[in-house]
């Protein structure tokens, strides 16, 4: 492990010897380049350098944990505790009427998850470098969550394959324009990937904050099944990573056992503490969820729409004395746009969307606009129409609408293969494993026999 000053420095003057091009350290391009199934050369010097960018950032933050890190599980207790008791108190207030705490309605909801999706289809990468140190037992804890990140090659339970499916279930891959903000965290975990070798203590410091259980994860699960959205993907993370027996537990006894290791723990510990407040940088999930506004997302989906539907429409038809197209060539003007559709009764706000001949046209079979917008946009405008409308049926949760059918659990692809082969084949599986292939056929493959060689050999 990387104990010394000496080390240290060398890895500050490799990442100072190399200057990148301008826009190599932007984190969408990055995140976009490490989820290659093999980034090249210049990738990884570009995630070199600026995960040091990242741990110099995040060495100015106020830091809670504990210095010694057999200290580690009372901390880790007491935040579970303090944790449990704020839910419960939000519980009790959702049962006296309290209306949802994070999302306004289900479009909320949608925006939410497709503006995280950066973070959550990268679920996990920060561990990928662990695997090439499979002989070395201080690292089976983290070897093991990162199999289980990757649902030991079942993709049913592969946390990435998970995503996507929930993404797909509501109109696909995000498509929304995201700000460099939403990178930050999918690109410092993609570059932990690659560089974890070297930074092995910020690895595990990393780690041991991610795997904690927050409240928001907990209120996001209650909320997307009350609002008809399937909930497992963040109710997995509650159960495996629970401070009993799961991730978080795993985390802090990895810290522990790492750190009495080490050939100074308290420098290690010093890495433990820098990798621990990566977690802290880019957007935090209650600044996602702060960010959406109804009024404006209406208004940026129609400016999205109008840079491709101008010069597509008629000229008979007249709205506020203009055309259509007139419209839509000035995107800056939609907000102007739905106040004289509204005007002219296209949109009828405060009523159900059907009563709208707007929504009509995007909506029906048959519609001189139907399949324009996607399923989210189609949701937030539904909502925007129908908002103040009074009579709005509840919307049932997704349990519910779940117990009304029955769901087949996901056969892994491919179907079942024999385990073969000894633990000197493990190295030639790792490739197979990288963030950008885990949840392919190859990938999933090359999990499930990782998995049971690893489970079963004697390596620890």
């Amino acid at each position: 492990m990387r104990s010394t000053v000496e080390e240290m420095q060398a890895a500050e003057s490799a990442a100072r010897a190399y200057r990148p091009q301008a826009d190599e350290l932007v984190p969408s391009l990055l995140h976009g380049k490490l989820l290659a199934p093999a980034p090249d050369a210049d990738a990884l010097a570009s995630a070199r350098l600026y995960l040091e960018q990242q741990l110099r950032a995040a060495e100015a933050l106020p830091c809670d944990l504990p210095e010694d890190a057999h200290a580690l599980a009372g901390w880790m207790e007491r935040r579970a505790a303090d944790v449990g008791q704020a839910y419960a108190a939000y519980l009790q207030q959702r049962q006296a009427g309290a209306p949802r705490r994070f999302f306004s309605g289900k479009a909320h909801a949608l925006n939410f998850l497709r503006r995280v999706a950066p973070t959550k289809l990268v679920d996990g990468a920060w561990l990928y470098s662990a695997l090439e140190r499979w002989r070395d037992p201080l690292f089976r804890p983290l070897i093991l969550t990162y199999l289980e990140e990757l649902g030991d090659g079942d993709p049913a339970m592969n946390h990435v394959s998970l995503y996507r499916s929930l993404l797909a279930a509501h109109g696909g891959e995000p498509a929304l324009p995201l700000s460099e903000p939403h990178y930050v965290q999918g690109a410092l975990q993609l570059a932990l990937a690659y560089h974890g070798g070297q930074y092995e203590a910020e690895m595990f410091g990393f780690n041991l904050g991610y795997e904690q259980l927050p409240l928001h994860l907990l209120i996001t699960a209650y909320e997307l099944n009350e609002l008809g959205i399937d909930p497992y993907y963040f109710t997995l993370h509650i159960t495996i990573d629970n401070a009993a027996s799961g991730h978080a537990r795993k985390a802090a006894d990895a810290v522990a056992q790492a750190a009495t290791q080490a050939a100074d723990p308290q420098q290690f510990m010093q890495g433990v503490r820098r990798g621990y407040l990566l977690n802290d940088l880019g957007l935090s999930t209650m600044d996602v969820i702060n960010s959406f506004d109804l009024e404006q997302e209406v208004v940026s989906v129609m400016q999205d729409k109008a840079q491709f539907g101008r010069m597509m429409h008629s000229d008979y038809c007249r709205i506020g004395g203009k055309t259509v197209n007139q419209w839509l060539e000035q995107p800056d003007g939609m907000a102007r746009f739905l106040e004289e559709l509204t005007k002219a009764r296209w949109i009828i706000r405060a009523a159900p969307a059907e009563e709208s001949r707007f929504w009509r046209l995007i909506d029906a079979p048959g519609g001189q606009m139907f399949g324009v917008f996607d399923d989210y946009e189609k949701q937030t405008i539904r909502e925007w129409i129908e908002k103040g409308w009074s009579d709005a049926k509840r919307q049932p949760s997704y349990r519910a609408l779940a117990r009304g059918r029955q769901v087949e659990p996901m056969a892994p692809q491919g179907g079942p293969r024999a385990v073969i082969g000894s633990t000197q084949q493990l190295d030639a599986l790792v490739e197979q494993m990288s963030p950008g292939r885990h949840h392919f056929v190859p990938g999933l493959e090359a999990s499930r026999r990782f998995s049971a060689l690893y489970r079963t050999a004697c390596v620890a």
